[in-house]
C-alpha cells in the first residue's frame, strides 16, 4: 500500500512576532545596526554633547566669577569697617602717648613718695598703651617713617625754614603718621628744611 504524504510535509509557516513583522520559522530577529562613523545621526550626536559642554563651561566660569566677586566685596567692607574703627581711636592713641611722655618727662620736686608714686601711674598707662598699640598692630597699622628725606606721600610740611641741606628734610615731627596695611591713612606733620636759595636763583 502506497504512503500519501501529508500535505504540510516539508513546508514553512511565517511566524508573526509582537511588532507584526514576519520571519520565517527558526530565523533570529534582525538587529538594528549601530550608527556608522560618518552618519548624520552620529554627527548630530557629537554637536549637542559639545553645546552641553561648552555651556556647562561658561556656567562654571561664572560661578567661579561670581564666588571671587563676592570675596572681594567682603573683604572690602570688612577693611573699610577696620578704616573707620582705626581711624577714629587715632586722635585717641596720640592724646595717649602725649600723655604718657609727659608724665614719663616731668620732673616732681614734691619728693621721693610723689616720685614713686608718679611711676607707678606712668608704668600703667605705659601697659595700656601698649595694649591699646597692639590692637592696632594687629588690624594693619604701622607708623610711618618720619626721618631723613620729605616725602610728599607720606608726609606733610607745616613749616619750612632754610637750611644747608641738598633737598628737603625732615626737622622735627609735630604729629606721627600712620598706614594701614600698606596703604598711607594720615600722613606725618613735619618740620622741613629746605636747601639754601642760591644768589642766581633768588633773582
Amino acid at each position: 500500500m502506497t504512503e500519501r504524504n501529508h500535505p504540510t510535509e516539508g513546508k514553512r509557516f511565517p511566524i508573526v512576532d509582537k511588532r507584526g513583522s514576519q520571519r520565517p520559522a527558526g530565523e533570529k530577529p534582525a538587529e538594528t545596526p549601530p550608527p556608522r562613523e560618518g552618519s548624520a545621526e552620529l554627527a548630530e550626536a557629537r554637536k549637542l554633547a559639545e553645546e552641553r559642554l561648552d555651556q556647562l563651561l561658561r556656567l562654571k566660569a561664572d560661578f567661579e566669577n561670581y564666588r571671587k566677586r563676592v570675596i572681594r566685596e567682603q573683604t572690602d567692607l570688612v577693611e573699610r569697617a577696620s578704616l573707620r574703627i582705626v581711624e577714629q581711636l587715632l586722635p585717641v592713641f596720640d592724646d595717649f602717648e602725649r600723655a604718657v611722655a609727659a608724665i614719663r618727662t616731668h620732673t616732681d620736686h614734691d619728693g621721693a613718695k610723689r616720685l614713686a608714686q608718679n611711676d607707678a601711674l606712668v608704668r600703667g598707662l605705659e601697659i595700656v598703651l601698649e595694649r591699646l598699640r597692639g590692637v592696632l598692630e594687629v588690624e594693619g597699622l604701622e607708623r610711618v617713617e618720619a626721618e631723613g628725606a620729605f616725602d610728599p606721600h607720606e608726609h606733610e610740611a607745616v613749616s619750612s625754614v632754610p637750611g644747608d641741606v641738598r633737598e628737603p628734610t625732615i626737622l622735627e615731627v609735630v604729629r606721627p603718621g600712620y598706614r594701614l596695611k600698606g596703604r598711607t591713612i594720615r600722613p606725618a606733620l613735619v618740620h622741613v628744611t629746605t636747601p639754601e636759595s642760591t644768589e642766581g636763583e633768588s633773582e
